[in-house]
Order: C-alpha cells, then structure tokens, then sequence
C-alpha cells in the first residue's frame, strides 16, 4: 500500500486530482454539520441576488433558495449516485465478465451476445430508455446509469479472465478438486481486482457526468431535491441575465469530473505491475544525461570505447547505481566479451552505448562513450539516430520480442536498409534476400516473405543477425543472443559470428553469462559484478587462471561433459542491492577471501599487462604473470 500512494503521488496530475476529490468528499461528508440555510426553502423577494450578496456567499437561484447550500447537498446527492452507480455496474459487470470468461464456449457465446446487443444501443439513448420505463426519479437513474455501464465492465473484465483461466495455477487447482465457485472466488477474482479497481476509477467521473445529465433533462432527481444536474437544469432560462446560477454547479461539476478522471488515471498507472519501475511516463528518445564535471579523455584506442561510464536508474529518493565507472574498449576485428549474474549491468552498459536506456528513470550521469572520434554521451539525437543500426547495431536476447509481428521479415530488412541509405525498395530487397543467405537461411526468397512467428527460433535469430548486418556496421553489439537457444543452434549462430567478425573486420562486444560461450568466440572478456568491472583480461588467460574469487566461482558452476562426479559449485549469498553499495569491494559479503581492508576503501581496478582485477587478494598474482 505504501508503495502505490508513492507511485501515485509522483504523478503530479493524480495527486492534484486526489487532493480536489478529498476536498470536495470532504466537504459533501461535513455538510450536514454546517451552519447553512435549508437548501428547499423559497424566498421570492430574494431571487437571483449575486454572488457574494449579503447572507448568500453564492448568491440565490430563480426561486430565492440559497446556492452554497444547494450547492453541497446537491454535490452530496450527486456523489453519492455517482459512486453507488459504478459499484453497481462494477459488481455485476465483473460478475458476468468471469462467469463468462472462466466457462467459455456456449456460455460465454450466450452472455456476451447478450452484452454485445446492449452495447449496440447508444448508451445515453438506452440509458433513457431505462428511466422512460422506469419512471423519472433519481433512484432509476441509478439504475439507468448502472445498467448500461454494466457492459463496460464484462467485456473488459471477460477479456482479462479469458487470459487467466487457462493459466497453470488454475489448472492446478482443477486437478486438487477445487469446485468452480472457489476457483473462481480464490484464484481468478483476485487476479481481476486491479483490473476492476483500475475500471472503476476511470468511469466513476463519466457516471456522475451522466447522472447529472439525466436530472439536467428532468429525469434524475425531482423538485426540491437539489443535484447539480437538476441545480443546471433548472438555472438553463437564466443563463444570461444570472449567469452565476449556472456557473456555480457547472464548476462544481467540472472539478468533480477532472479531479476523478485525474485520479483514475493515476491509480491505473501506480496499480498497473509493468509501470511499477517509476516509469510513468513514455520513455524519451535518447537516454537523458546529467554528467558533471570534463569529459575524461579515453583511456585506450578502439573503434568504440567506454571511460569511466556511469548509468544510473533514479526511481523515488533510491538511486540504482547499475553502472559504475565502467571503461572498456574494443578494436575492429576483436570480440569483447562481458559476462556475469543476471542484474550485473551487462544490458544496462550495452544500451548505454546508443543512448537506449529508457529515461525516465535511466540517467547517464558520468564518463565517455566514443565511436571512433566521435564523442556519444550527450550527442544531438540527430546524431544517435544516424549511427544507431549503422555503424553500432544491435542483436538483442528474443528476436520474437523485437521483430514486429505484423511485418514480414523481408520488409523489416528493407527498412533498416532504407532508413539508412536512398536505395529503391527493389534494391533493398535485393539486399534483404542476399542478406538472409549470408546467415545461411535456406530458401531465402521464399523466407523473406514469411512473418517472425512462421519461423524456428534459430531462423529468427538469424533473421536479427541479418537485420544488425544491414548497413556493415563497424560495431555489433550482441546481448544474450543465444541464451533461448538449443546447443545445436547456438553453435551455429556462434559460428556465424565468428566467420562475419572474420571476413568483415567487425568489433563484436558479445553479452553473455555462459563461458563456454566466452571461450568458443572471445578474443578478450570482462567480467561484470555490481555494475562494475571485477576482472579483464585475454580470454584464454582468465579462464586458465582467474584472478578475482568471483570470476573462479563463476567458472567452477559451469558444469563440464563427462564430469558428472564432479560436486557443481554455487556461490552462496546474492548479489547487493546497487542503491544500497557499501564502502569496498561488493563481492566481498560472498567471498571466502575477505578481510578488514576489503569493506573500508575503495578498492581500484589494477592493471598488469593485458589483465587487470579489483581485488586486494587476488587468486593469481598479475604482475608476476606479467613479467614472466
């Protein structure tokens, strides 16, 4: 609970609205405590006196009555139709949306044909329908109101529970012998509620709009009884010689309707699980920076290279430091790998590159990332754009993810092609197909014009290595893109990539958590612990001899053929938290090596030869390798 007010107040719009809406409840709930005048009793001698007039702080109506007095009981009176409507559609919305959902086949073609023929009645004129049958009244607008609200909330809450119940857990709570009534009240209803909840909150506002326009037509709430429909209603003859008797409940209304749809908009976002990050709004085209203090110069020579990079994700007061003071390099023709835990900043600092982590909440707060000369971090968006799938292209985990389903892949090809250079769509194509053949997908014509999900998760991997191939980019960085593979394929698409990085002189930086991977294509590797490089060096030479006591640990769980006697490893503990870092070395809560000096000082990154480590105890001594 206390997480949802935080998300729902950082929207701004929604704790404005939440604080109009607790004024205005308040107010209706103390209104009878208030010294006012009655809200029914005439005075003729006094109609239409203004605004602020002596006894009437809001003036009187056409019939000498007090307007701030029939302004709050109206207000009270038209909340609490407002409100009791939506609980009403609400429950018996739902109700029917999950018994149709949940039963499905003829059940479900049965009820919601029924919903679908209410739907196909424009709801205002049906809604009068209702109070035409039912007689004027403000009772029956309720029910007018409610009933053809109802629909809203079946065929949305029916959708959500088509999803949930062919879920495993309901499923398995079938074969425990679970009847029907307590799968539905135990397992499906509390996986709608949000959903109901989010519902609510945005039609409450629309529901006491169209209360009030039922009384405004003279079908809600009847002389004396005051609403603010019926208050608009009765001040419409009036509107230009008195214009204050509309205005007062006409603002009234306005600031009832905002305040909810505000509100509404801002508990679906703190109540909806995929925004619960603090990314509340749509993330920018470019990763916002914020870095202060001179641009470090680079640290070594390469067609790309990061120096001293700094990503941050600021969600709340928390600062998640995922990437801290990372400087790596990468020269045309070598594989970097950078490998560790899941959570260890690999994707974060791969993103970073094109300015692809999403702001809000990423921030890239310090450090450099230059393409050959050209200075990345802050670059004018124009800039990102033109490199980005040109000259530093991407092949991301799940092709199936980031092909667009509804395109075919031989039209994807053509426009990463197109956007990039002026070519004619045939030459594109052209392309495209011999682009298909280089990562050896066979009949390749025939392939480019089928759909992602047409294909093996192999071919749409290939499908991505091609995409990334489009333009001979210089630089292709690779996250993860093996991981959902079976062996077989991933030795191929590695293969692949060892033969294009070959024959094209490409600079691969190559993300993954397997070394076995790191071994079969890594020239070099950098291993990855809290956002922070640990360990670097000649891939050959870390994996013979590691240095930092993560990098050993690491190695020692990667189970090996025919050692099946062998005890697998596992490091105890997890990973820290990266907004809560403490003072030393973040593995040192893990290791089996730490002493006294490892928590009190910061402990730098320590270079001899091509290795370097951040560690004070080290499992290989650097230098002396070095010099031998």
């Amino acid at each position: 609970m206390k997480k949802f007010f935080q998300l729902l107040l950082r929207n701004r719009l929604a704790a404005a609205g939440g604080v109009a809406i607790c004024f205005v409840v308040i107010l209706a709930l103390i209104t009878p405590l208030l010294p006012l005048q009655a809200p029914n009793v005439t005075n003729t001698a006094n109609r239409f006196q203004p605004v602020f007039a002596e006894g009437h702080l809001l003036g009187t109506d056409h019939l000498g009555r007090d307007m701030l007095s029939r302004l709050l009981w109206g207000t009270r009176l038209s909340l609490a139709v407002g409100f009791s409507a939506a609980i009403f559609a609400a429950f018996f919305g739902a109700a029917i949306g999950i018994v149709a959902g949940y039963f499905g086949g003829r059940t479900d073609n049965v009820i919601m044909r029924g919903v679908d023929m209410l739907m196909a009645f424009p709801y205002i004129l049906l809604a009068l329908a209702i109070v035409a049958a039912l007689g004027p009244g403000l009772v029956n607008a309720l029910i007018a109101v409610a009933a053809v609200n109802v629909p809203f909330f079946a065929r949305n809450i029916r959708g959500v529970t088509v999803g949930i119940a062919h879920k495993e857990f309901v499923d398995a709570a079938r074969l425990a012998g679970l009847s029907d009534t307590r799968i539905i009240l135990t397992e499906i209803l509390p996986n709608v509620v949000p959903v109901i909840v989010i519902a609510m909150s945005t039609t409450i506002g629309w529901m006491i709009l169209e209360t009030a326009g039922l009384s405004f037509l003279g079908l809600g709430s009847q002389p004396p009884q005051a609403d603010l429909g019926s208050m608009l209603g009765e001040a419409r003859s009036a509107l230009i010689t008195n214009p204050h008797t509309s205005v007062v409940p006409g603002v009234m209304i306005l600031i009832i309707v905002m305040g909810i749809n505000l509100l509404g908009d801002g508990v679906r976002d703190a109540l909806d699980p995929r925004l619960r990050s603090g990314a509340l709004t749509r993330p920018m085209a470019a990763t916002v920076v914020q870095r202060k203090g001179a641009v470090p110069a680079p640290h070594a020579g390469g067609v790309l290279t990061m120096t001293d990079l700094e990503t941050q994700f600021h969600v709340g007061p928390r600062i998640y430091k995922a990437v801290n003071k990372v400087s790596l390099n990468v020269a045309p023709g070598e594989c970097l790998g950078v490998i560790g835990e899941s959570g260890s900043g690999k994707s974060v600092t791969a993103l970073s590159v094109m300015g692809l982590v999403a702001s809000p909440p990423g921030v890239i707060v310090g450090g450099s990332i230059r393409y050959k000369d050209e200075e990345l971090i802050g670059a004018r968006y124009t800039t990102l754009r033109r490199f980005r799938g040109d000259r530093v292209a991407y092949i991301f985990q799940d092709p199936l993810a980031t092909l667009h389903p509804l395109y075919k892949v031989g039209d994807q090809l053509v426009e990463a092609i197109r956007v990039h250079h002026p070519v004619s769509r045939a030459e594109a194509w052209k392309r495209a197909v011999e682009l298909l053949k280089q990562v050896r997908i066979p009949n390749a014509e025939n392939r480019a014009s089928t759909y992602p999900h047409e294909m093996s998760g192999g071919m749409r991997q290939r499908v991505g290595i091609a995409m990334a191939l489009a333009n001979d980019p210089d630089v292709i960085i690779a996250d993860e893109p093996t991981t959902a593979l079976d062996v077989t394929v991933q030795a191929q698409i590695l293969s692949l990539l060892d033969d294009l990085r070959r024959e094209r002189g490409l600079a691969i930086v190559f993300i993954t958590h397997d070394f076995g991977v790191v071994g079969q294509l890594c020239d070099r590797v950098a291993v990855m612990y809290a956002g922070r490089i640990v360990e670097e060096g000649p891939t050959d030479a870390v994996l013979a001899a590691p240095a930092h006591p993560y990098t050993r640990r690491l190695i020692a769980c990667v189970p090996e053929l025919g050692e099946g006697r062998r005890r697998l490893e596992a490091i105890p503990g997890l990973p820290p938290a990266v907004d809560r870092l403490e003072p030393g070395c973040a593995f040192a809560a893990r290791c089996t090596k730490k002493e006294a000096a490892c928590v009190t000082r910061e402990i730098e990154l320590a270079r001899a030869g091509p290795r370097a480590v951040r560690c004070l105890y080290p499992e290989t001594d650097l230098s002396r390798e070095a010099a031998e």
